[in-house]
C-alpha cells in the first residue's frame, strides 16, 4: 500500500516560485528544492531548467517521478499530477509502472519490430536479414503493423500464419511465427509489454506437423530430374527465374545465394569457370575461405549467353517486377504451382538430389559435403576441414553436369536456346 505523502500540502504560490527561480539562477537561493508538500517540489537542473518532481514511497521504498517542466507545467497542473499519483498509491499502483504500461499500450507492433530487426542486423548475414525483413513486410506488418502490442492476441496473429500455410510455405510460416514471438520477447525486455503476455507461442498449435528431413520433397532419379528440367524450359516462366533455377539445379547452390548473385562473383572466361561466393554471404561463417562453386560446361555456357543479354553488371538475376532480384517465393512457386511438383520436388530439393545421387555413385561424402558447404558434424572432422579439394570437386561437378545434360537430351527434349551443345558433348567425353 502506498504511503509517504505528508499531510501539509499546497504551500507554494506563483510569487514564491518566481522568487526562488530568480535566486537559484543567480546562485543565491538558500535551498536547492522548493517544496509544495505531498512530495511535490520544484528544482533547477544543472542546465538551468526548472522541473517538477515528486517523491513517494511504495513497498517500503522511496521513488522519484518527473511531473513536468516549468513553466509549461504550472503550479496547478503539477498539483493535479500529484493528486493523480496519490490516488494511484491509495490503490496500490506504482505510478512508474503505470506510466510504462501506458507507453507500451501506445507502441505499435511495427515500431517494436523495426527496433528488434535493427538489433539483429549485426548478428545475421545480409541475406538472412533481408529475407526476414521481406517476410515481415509481406506477411506480418500489413495486418499487425498498426496495432498496439498490448492489443495483439493469439487470435489476431493466427490469420497471419494461416495465410502463409495456405499458400504452401510451411517453413516460412514457422520462421515468421518464431520471429513474431521474438519481437514480443523484445517488447517485454524493453518494457513495452507486461511479462507473460507473449501471444505467439499459442499459435504454434495451428502449424501442420513438419515433415522429417528425410521426407523433404526431392526427386532421386536422373530421368525424373531431366523431365523436370525439360518441362521448366517449356513453361511460362520469366527468363531470370528460369536461368536462376537452372543455376541451382546444376550447382546445388542454396536459393538465397543464387537469387542474390552478383556478376562480380562469376568468372566465366577462365579454363574452369567458377562462382565465388563471399564467406559473409554463406550460412557457415567460420571457414577460412570463400565458397567456390564450380560452373561446369552446360551452366557456364548458359550464363555466358545470359551475360550477353543482361549486360553482365550488377545482380545476375534482376527481378522483372522491379524488386532488386528474383525472390525465393518466385522460384518455389514455379515448382509448386507452374510445374505441379508440390510434395514431389522443391528448389531446395536439388541439394538433396545432388547429395544422394553423388554419394550413390561413389563420390566421397566429405567432397560432396564440401561442395554443398556443409560443416562437418563432429569436432575432429571440422579441425581438418580446411581445404577446398577443388580437383575432386571439379570432377564431381563435371560428372553432375554430364548426367543432367545427357538425361535431359535423351528424352523428347524441348530445345534449349541457351545451351552450347559442343561444350556439353566435350563434358560427356571426359567421363
Amino acid at each position: 500500500m502506498g504511503g509517504g505523502i505528508r499531510p501539509s500540502t499546497n504551500r507554494l504560490s506563483d510569487r514564491a516560485i518566481k522568487a526562488f527561480l530568480a535566486q537559484a539562477r543567480a546562485g543565491t537561493a538558500p535551498k536547492k528544492k522548493l517544496f509544495d508538500g505531498g512530495g511535490l517540489y520544484l528544482t533547477l537542473t544543472p542546465a538551468g531548467t526548472a522541473v517538477w518532481r515528486l517523491k513517494y514511497r511504495i513497498g517500503g521504498k522511496e521513488r522519484l517521478v518527473a511531473a513536468g517542466v516549468h513553466p509549461e507545467v504550472g503550479l496547478a497542473d503539477a498539483r493535479a499530477k500529484r493528486d493523480t499519483i496519490r490516488a494511484q498509491l491509495r490503490d496500490g499502483v506504482d505510478p512508474i509502472v503505470a506510466r510504462v504500461n501506458r507507453e507500451a499500450s501506445a507502441t505499435t507492433f511495427a515500431e517494436v519490430a523495426a527496433q528488434w530487426l535493427e538489433t539483429r542486423k549485426g548478428d545475421w548475414s545480409g541475406i538472412h536479414f533481408e529475407k526476414t525483413q521481406q517476410a515481415f513486410n509481406r506477411d506480418v506488418l500489413p495486418k499487425l503493423g498498426n496495432l498496439r502490442v498490448s492489443d495483439i492476441t493469439p487470435a489476431v496473429i493466427a490469420p497471419v500464419i494461416e495465410a502463409i500455410v495456405k499458400r504452401g510455405s510451411l517453413e516460412t510460416a514457422s520462421k515468421v511465427l518464431q520471429n513474431v514471438g521474438a519481437v514480443f520477447r523484445f517488447a517485454e525486455g524493453k518494457g513495452f509489454s507486461r511479462g507473460g503476455s507473449n501471444p505467439a507461442p499459442a499459435v504454434r498449435e495451428l502449424l501442420p506437423r513438419k515433415r522429417s528431413h528425410s521426407q523433404r520433397p526431392a526427386l532421386l532419379k536422373f530421368d525424373a530430374l531431366a523431365d523436370l528440367l525439360r518441362r521448366a524450359e517449356g513453361a511460362p516462366i520469366s527468363p531470370a527465374v528460369r536461368i536462376c533455377h537452372r543455376l541451382i539445379a546444376y550447382t546445388a547452390a542454396r536459393i538465397g545465394n543464387a537469387i542474390t548473385a552478383d556478376w562480380r562473383e562469376l568468372d566465366l572466361d577462365s579454363e574452369t569457370p567458377t562462382w565465388t561466393i563471399p564467406r559473409s554471404r554463406m550460412k557457415a561463417k567460420d571457414r577460412p575461405f570463400d565458397h567456390k562453386v564450380i560452373l561446369a560446361p552446360t551452366i557456364a555456357a548458359e550464363l555466358r549467353i545470359w551475360r550477353s543479354i543482361t549486360g553482365g553488371k550488377g545482380l545476375v538475376f534482376p527481378s522483372p517486377t522491379g524488386r532488386a532480384h528474383v525472390t525465393h517465393e518466385a522460384l518455389e512457386k514455379v515448382l509448386r504451382v507452374t510445374l505441379g511438383m508440390e510434395g514431389k520436388h522443391s528448389v531446395h530439393g536439388w541439394r538433396a538430389s545432388f547429395s544422394t545421387l553423388a554419394r550413390d555413385n561413389g563420390f566421397p561424402r566429405d567432397v560432396v559435403e564440401l561442395t554443398l558447404d556443409h560443416i562437418a558434424d563432429n569436432a575432429v572432422a571440422r579441425a581438418y576441414d580446411r581445404g577446398e579439394r577443388l580437383a575432386e570437386r571439379i570432377k564431381l561437378m563435371y560428372w553432375w553436369d554430364a548426367q543432367l545434360s545427357a538425361a535431359q537430351d535423351a528424352g523428347t527434349a524441348i530445345p534449349l536456346s541457351a545451351v552450347d551443345g559442343a561444350r556439353r558433348r566435350e563434358s560427356l567425353a571426359k567421363w
